[in-house]
């Protein structure tokens, strides 16, 4: 049958699992292939998902995702309760939320989708190429149903834990290094400490996780043991993305503000000290990084598009006295590299070198240090399927969130 002709997954009775598909490969495409093109598909009616209307993709409790319009088929007509067609997990339709990271890929890509090709990595029906020698993927955790919708991923120096932030009932869920959820935290809700909607996490060196709401446009610090102890929430407009220092200090963006911020507090008092602009005038500040080395900044900056263009991305480096060292937009890193980079996320190596996370090619690049920035140097080219955040471990692993697949990947030398 069509695709038009095809009756949807859940008329047909069929119980579904994550990544299966009825359909095979089209004539020419690889298997590979195939499975990401269906990232942007509902697969439950095989519809393309447009951020507007009935193809709008939604996330379940379950961390599966559907398009609007079967979620409301799925309901019936009391819209009460409905099943995933997947797992067979019962919510009501009021307890979706929208599916942030392929709304974000469908904006990349644009109203006709033209960028595909380039967003998947791929040119014709050529497999991506594999990782570089001697980096490998150690550990894979999360996943669907454990982590939803993930945005920003931290490393405790001191304990080796990870600290993830995601849209769950427990915002801030703690791994252990063996890979073991030690603890949840952070309740969805309205209450004073309860976190409505994470943007990005830190972990000071004593040992405190921090987090930028972008609900009520806060800063909250928590213990590790999930009991909170200090909210800041005047003088943002939209706190998003921060790194802390060896000195337990915070570097945060506002995104709306354009600005950054040095955040100075005794955590273990849970009192503010001090909260002070150090950078003014940037154009949509998201990601950042601190050197732990140098005290170098590095920030991503989000550009609007102009025209029929789709938005691009800068890359700007700071000295650790806030002086402009050098800087990079998506046009001018697309004349040194062979495909255009759209950067989500950034950090700094134990060398000193500028890492990003580049949804277009799902990859991760090495930009250099500071004084060659930049170079281009693929880190991990295959596995990836929208890389959101990024952190090194003390052991000098390198720690990706792929909120594409609801999971943080471990890379480790080989």
């Amino acid at each position: 049958l069509s695709r038009a002709q095809r009756p949807p997954r859940w008329a047909r009775g069929i119980r579904g699992r994550r990544g299966g598909s009825d359909r095979s490969p089209q004539p020419g495409m690889a298997a590979e292939d195939e499975t990401e093109l269906s990232l942007l598909e509902c697969r439950v009616c095989f519809e393309p998902y447009d951020p507007d209307g009935q193809r709008r993709p939604l996330n379940l409790p379950c961390g599966h995702v559907l398009c609007r319009g079967c979620v409301g088929a799925l309901a019936g007509a009391d819209r009460r309760r409905l099943e995933c067609p997947f797992c067979r997990r019962l919510c009501g339709p009021t307890e979706t939320s929208d599916c942030r990271p392929l709304l974000q890929l469908l904006e990349l890509l644009g109203p006709a989708g033209g960028g595909l090709a380039s967003a998947l990595g791929r040119s014709g029906g050529g497999a991506a190429a594999p990782a570089p020698a001697g980096l490998g993927l150690r550990l894979c955790l999360g996943g669907w149903g454990s982590l939803v919708n993930p945005t920003g991923v931290a490393a405790c120096p001191g304990s080796g834990r990870l600290a993830v932030a995601h849209d769950g009932k427990k915002r801030i869920h703690v791994f252990g290094p063996s890979g073991f959820c030690l603890r949840r935290f952070g309740e969805r809700g309205d209450a004073g400490n309860d976190i409505k909607y994470p943007l990005d996490v830190t972990v000071t060196s004593d040992g405190h996780v921090v987090v930028t709401d972008g609900g009520d446009c806060s800063v909250k610090a928590f213990d590790f043991e999930g009991r909170g102890v200090l909210a800041v929430r005047e003088g943002f407009s939209l706190p998003w993305g921060l790194d802390a220092t060896p000195k337990s200090e915070v570097i945060l963006t506002d995104s709306e503000a354009g600005a950054l911020y040095r955040l100075t507090a005794d955590f273990q008092r849970g009192e503010l000290k001090k909260c002070q602009m150090i950078r003014s005038r940037l154009v949509s500040p998201r990601a950042v990084a601190v050197c732990q080395t140098s005290g170098a900044v590095v920030v991503i900056e989000h550009l609007k598009a102009r025209g029929p263009s789709k938005g691009s991305t800068r890359v700007k480096i700071f000295s650790a006295e806030m002086d402009l060292i050098g800087q990079m937009d998506s046009f001018g890193l697309n004349l040194v590299f062979p495909s255009r980079i759209y950067a989500t996320a950034v950090a700094f190596d134990k060398e000193g070198r500028v890492i990003v996370t580049d949804v277009c090619s799902q990859a991760v690049i090495c930009l250099g240090k500071p004084e060659e920035f930049p170079i281009f140097n693929p880190l991990i080219s295959h596995g990836l399927s929208y890389p959101v955040g990024l952190t090194y471990m003390a052991n000098d692993s390198l720690v990706v969130l792929d909120s594409g697949d609801h999971a943080i990947k471990v890379y480790s030398s080989t």
